[in-house]
């Protein structure tokens, strides 16, 4: 038991890693790719060598980043079937084809005509050169697409049923996996990755101000990623409203968790600033917070778009309790749901032995009797209803990391464009705010890691929603396995990611010391 419990807790710490350094360049890619089209597009309609020197700059920051990206990517995908087989063969059916789709289609795309816009140059008409450069950057944003389907799917399982015959999950309807949670969670990822490359732009280009290099380059570079920065992040915030509306209606316990809430109330507030109590359990009267600064009615604006809505919180979610226009409604409380699950996987074992048997009657009954209790088959799992709820500090304050860095990056892509327009001078003699522009870009990285965290994080203990635990989701393997190439791949990704950041720093040195402006035919 205990190397059972070892090898889920490294397993689980090795797919965060691998996710994690994965995520450090999938925004960049996603945003990077649509700001070079952007600015070759400009070079097309003006045929101004400067803009095309623009365009190949910003275009080798993204070769750097898209083919790390690569590398720790595949990784994370072979990891479902290393130590996630349980999982794999469970709902694999359903799993599998997004991400099928995503390698024959959105990769096969991207690397096409990624090459000709790498490499294409002077081979190809400069159209054709355009168009593989915007169906390169569509290409990444339709990768992002089937694997936040999938995604999305092991949080809101829609499309599938149970086959027992099989003891696993086949689909039955694709076009249920864009749902609601999938599309606001691939905009919602999508347009965090153009908010993210904005200021990645907008923090190289001030450090070229920093150095008093190419000054007309650092500003046109600011002009476009500072728009479509800008663009991305009002939308992430509008998809993130859709989000926190989806996440109340399908995973109610990771809003309450969110929000470290658990006593719920009609017209709940909700905590801009604050503090958990490491002692509160959802069964004691502790005081879920050392100190809070709450936002009046906001959590109900927020959640179901009513001030006056009432959300549940950790403890009534657990007891089953929930309010609807003011009228107690029972839910099925968590004690039921742990119940329920041991009966269909009780019926589970009971339909395999009659049909080993040749018992057509009880192979009927208990299959009846599975389907009837299917939808909380996962709970079976868990020993008491405290094993199903998330890390609350973590959840509660990666979701304030990413809302008020968020909020502060409003104010820098609207002060940035203005000095960008109104007073260029400030950009370009201002030192303090040049390095404000720098730090910026890990603080950006910061707020996406925290938003992946909060989706992540706020789902635990569940691979798939109510119907799989992590802890049922493993290979049978030894904890020393994981543990060991937990480590390599710690190394490797760090490896990875030191490169990447060497490359990009020389690449952006080397550049400090030339005329941009006048290397379009090199």
């Amino acid at each position: 038991m205990n190397d059972l419990i070892t090898v889920v807790d490294w397993s689980r710490w090795q797919f965060a890693l691998t996710a994690i350094y994965h995520w450090l360049f999938v925004p960049l890619t996603l945003g990077l790719s649509v700001i070079v089209a952007v600015m070759e597009s400009i070079y097309l309609k003006t045929s101004d060598s400067k803009w095309l020197s623009t365009t190949k700059f910003w275009m080798t920051l993204l070769a750097i980043n898209f083919a790390i990206g690569v590398a720790t990517g595949i990784i994370l995908e072979f990891e479902f079937g290393t130590n996630w087989s349980n999982y794999s063969w469970f709902v694999g059916d359903i799993f599998g084809a997004p991400l099928a789709i995503e390698g024959i289609l959105a990769f096969f795309m991207e690397a096409t005509f990624g090459a000709v816009m790498f490499f294409g140059w002077n081979k190809v008409s400069p159209r054709f050169h355009l168009l593989s450069t915007w169906l390169t950057a569509i290409g990444a944003s339709i990768s992002a697409l089937w694997i936040l389907v999938a995604n999305s799917w092991m949080q809101y399982p829609v499309g599938m049923e149970f086959d027992p015959a099989q003891m696993r999950n086949v689909m039955d309807d694709f076009w249920a996996l864009f749902s609601g949670v999938a599309i606001n969670k691939f905009f919602h990822a999508v347009l965090s990755g153009w908010a993210l490359s904005g200021v990645f732009v907008i923090g190289v280009a001030c450090f070229f101000l920093f150095r008093k290099s190419n000054r007309d380059f650092a500003l046109r570079s600011i002009k476009v990623g500072g728009w479509i920065g800008l663009a991305g992040l009002l939308l992430c915030m509008f998809t993130g409203d859709g989000s926190a509306v989806e996440v109340t209606r399908t995973q109610p316990m990771k809003l309450a968790a969110m929000e470290g809430l658990y006593e719920g109330s009609e017209g709940q507030s909700l905590v801009t600033l604050g503090l958990i109590n490491p002692d509160k359990k959802w069964d004691n009267n502790e005081d879920p917070y050392l100190f809070e600064i709450s936002l009046p009615k906001g959590l109900s604006i927020l959640a179901r778009h009513d001030m006056n809505a009432y959300v549940p919180g950790i403890s009534d979610i657990i007891n089953g309790v929930d309010v609807i226009d003011g009228d107690t409604i029972n839910t099925v409380s968590y004690e039921d749901r742990i119940r329920r699950g041991r009966i269909a996987q009780s019926a589970l074992r009971e339909y395999g032995m009659a049909l080993r048997e040749g018992n057509v009657e009880a192979t009927h009954a208990a299959q009846q009797t599975l389907a009837e209790n299917y939808q909380f088959f996962g709970y079976g799992y868990f020993n008491s209803p405290a094993e199903a709820i998330p890390p609350v500090a973590l959840t509660f304050y990666s979701f304030r990391v990413m809302v008020m860095l968020g909020s502060y990056f409003l104010l820098f892509y609207v002060v940035v464009l203005f000095l960008a327009y109104k007073a260029p001078k400030w950009l370009t003699d201002k030192k303090w705010l040049q390095i404000v522009a720098m730090i910026s870009v890990p603080l950006m990285y910061i707020c996406s890691e925290a938003g992946w965290i909060v989706a992540e994080v706020g789902r635990q203990p569940w691979t798939v929603q109510d119907l799989l635990p992590v802890g049922a989701a493993i290979s049978d393997i030894p904890s020393s396995s994981v543990m060991i190439t937990f480590w390599m791949f710690a190394i490797l990704f760090t490896v990875l990611l030191c490169a990447e950041v060497g490359i990009m720093i020389k690449w952006v040195l080397k550049a400090t010391h030339s005329d941009i402006d006048n290397q379009s035919n090199k």
